[in-house]
């Protein structure tokens, strides 16, 4: 089926598998990726972050082959379609918050607040400026979760630990999860997480699909190549992706096939399309 279509080689057994029957049913798969660092460049500022250029024509190129494709991410739903340009993709589900939010079809359906996540809220200005947090860390809200960033200060890596267990302590007065990332800790409800997500999306399939693949960036998709790992054991090749970066290196040690960033990812999904066309 793939011709002359150069695509990169899986370095594991497992991925080669998973790759191989994505390949071979293509319409039964199903294809999930992170949205920052993975198809958006990291940026300082979160709002400021936009989908690579590439991405959104190579996705609405791979959409036409394969059975569902979705972002999960774990910024609000509505916020990554706009920031991304998702709502030109046909067909495309994004999962917001690690799986609670679901947009399709311009449709949104978002729960409750929850009431540990309003009042870490409250309390966190105060709690940032008793942990002497430095000047440049910032707040994003992102209305179910909340997260401290400190990218922009002089030293984000000394900074992210200065704050890291007094952000622990404030998630769990109020029963949140602490998620690590990229120069960020976020607080969120507990409950669900990527690979959750990713089951979800396939519970609300009709069929067991022929495939699943995953392409991540960062700490919080570890749970999602874990699924991808789990789903091989009951018998559904999988393939995991990780879009490089020399600030994670955790995944690059378990994941199938080892990708440039952004620029990578797009690059893997053209030629997946061109493989599948």
């Amino acid at each position: 089926m793939t011709g002359t279509v150069s695509l990169p080689v899986p370095v594991t057994p497992e991925g080669r598998a998973g790759l191989a029957a994505l390949l071979g049913d293509p319409a039964r798969a199903l294809i999930a990726l992170d949205f920052d660092g993975t198809l958006a460049p990291i940026v300082a500022d979160p709002a400021a972050a936009r989908a690579h250029p590439g991405a959104v024509p190579a996705l609405r190129r791979v959409a036409a082959a394969v059975g569902t494709l979705a972002v999960i991410t774990g910024r609000p739903a509505a916020s990554a379609v706009d920031l991304g340009g998702f709502a030109a993709v046909p067909d495309l589900v994004v999962l917001g918050h690690y799986g609670l939010e679901r947009w399709s079809g311009g449709t949104l359906s978002s729960p409750p607040s929850d009431a540990g996540v309003e009042a870490a809220r409250a309390e966190l200005p105060g709690l940032l400026a008793r942990a002497g947090a430095p000047d440049g860390t910032r707040i994003e809200d992102k209305g179910h979760a909340v997260a401290v960033h400190t990218r922009q200060t002089a030293d984000p890596q000394a900074a992210l630990d200065r704050l890291r267990d007094p952000l622990a302590g404030l998630a769990a007065r109020h029963g949140l999860a602490v998620e690590p990332g990229r120069m960020v800790i976020e607080l969120r409800p507990q409950g669900m997480d990527k690979g959750q997500a990713l089951r979800t999306l396939i519970d609300r399939r009709k069929r067991q699909p022929s495939a699943v693949m995953f392409c991540g960036d960062d700490l919080g998709d570890v749970a999602a190549f874990d699924a991808v790992r789990t789903l091989r054991g009951e018998g559904v090749p999988g393939l995991t992706v990780f879009s490089g970066s020399a600030e994670v290196t955790e995944l690059a040690q378990s994941a199938d096939l080892v990708v440039n960033g952004p620029d990578g990812v797009v690059a893997l999904l053209n030629s997946l399309a061109d493989a599948l066309s």
